[in-house]
């Protein structure tokens, strides 16, 4: 009856599984956009991890929102701002947008690095993706 007796979890394995839980979940932050009344069938999120330089590692992916020159003010590009902890808001990038393999979903997504440590996350309908501060309609946020 030896053979039970391996199976049965201890105290140590217990808190060694659950070290390894926190472990993994502090390395990254992920941040959902809220429903916006803009382009209420978009939907995503942010996923931000540090990397061993110090950096922040960012992944954002937005489903169903609809091109930038179909909104009411018509604009050429989403841009993707961070507020960031200590020096205020980063033009992230450019979203890139494009369609599902599968489907005609339109989905939207940039992977970029920041030096800044990022707080917060907006999307505005810009006429051009390198401006230094945003000026067009903010269109999606997270929460």
């Amino acid at each position: 009856m030896k053979l039970k007796s391996i199976f049965r979890p201890n105290i140590f394995h217990v808190i060694f599984s659950l070290a390894i839980l926190f472990l993994l979940s502090s390395c990254s932050k992920k941040l959902s956009f809220s429903t916006s009344s803009i382009v209420p069938a978009a939907e995503g999120y942010v996923k931000i991890k540090k990397d061993k330089n110090e950096n922040y590692a960012v992944k954002l992916n937005v489903r169903h929102l609809s091109p930038p020159d179909r909104l009411v003010e018509s604009k050429n590009v989403y841009v993707v701002w961070a507020n960031t902890k200590d020096n205020g808001v980063r033009n992230m990038g450019q979203l890139k947008s494009g369609h599902g393999l599968f489907s005609k979903a339109l989905t939207s997504s940039l992977e970029t690095v920041s030096t800044f440590e990022p707080v917060n996350f907006f999307i505005t309908a810009e006429k051009e993706a390198s401006i230094q501060y945003p000026e067009g309609q903010v269109v999606l946020t997270t929460k």
